[in-house]
């Protein structure tokens, strides 16, 4: 029986509600939009339209077996569709279009969450013991992808992003934060630095 706040969740809505206040405790933190202004004015630049192949490329990559999603398609399902040129088209000028007008379909925001537990606890009556796993719509999910990889291309080619910033990029591994600690530490910057701003440097 999960436990929240030393209170058993004994109905639907108490254990959601020891979900929700876990997984979303930055649902309403305060952003402080004031350090954009210490950010390096850069050029502005063009948006180009998608390609078939760069679509055809990011929906090679899917893994085929995936559980379907809320909308019921799975990515094999999506691939088989992708492959007639005449669809193809016309996510393409769905996609381009929503760029655009600066619009998001409500439809690709919809989401089902699934609660799985963690391995190898010892206890599992606090929500802690537990993970999300968060299915959004196929379709949906392939465009994010897609404008995920053109967003990551543009800041890391601009050097947009600091260097100490190693977390959710590609090609960065721990075997890199570990690189970048060690070399803190043998620099002699770990004496000047606090334990909280190490581990903000270097997560």
């Amino acid at each position: 029986m999960i436990k929240y706040n030393n209170q058993l969740c004994l109905t639907l809505n108490s254990l959601w509600n020891a979900l929700h206040s876990t997984f979303n405790t930055v649902l309403n933190c305060h952003v402080n939009i004031r350090v954009l202004g210490e950010v390096e004015n850069k050029p502005k630049l063009c948006w180009n339209f998608f390609s078939k192949k760069v679509f055809k490329c990011a929906i090679n990559n899917c893994n085929s077996s995936s559980t379907p999603r809320l909308d019921k398609l799975s990515w094999n399902h999506l691939k088989t569709i992708l492959k007639q040129d005449e669809c193809l088209s016309n996510i393409i000028n769905i996609v381009n279009t929503c760029i655009n007008l600066g619009y998001w379909p409500s439809h690709f925001k919809k989401l089902s969450t699934v609660v799985i537990s963690k391995p190898n606890k010892q206890s599992y009556d606090h929500p802690k013991s537990f993970r999300l796993i968060i299915l959004l719509n196929t379709l949906g999910k392939l465009i994010e992808k897609v404008i995920g990889e053109r967003l990551w291309f543009q800041v890391t080619a601009n050097d947009f992003i600091h260097p100490s910033q190693l977390g959710g990029l590609k090609f960065k591994s721990t075997t890199d934060v570990g690189v970048a600690l060690m070399h803190i530490i043998h620099s002699g910057w770990v004496k000047t630095l606090s334990i909280s701003t190490l581990a903000f440097d270097i997560a």
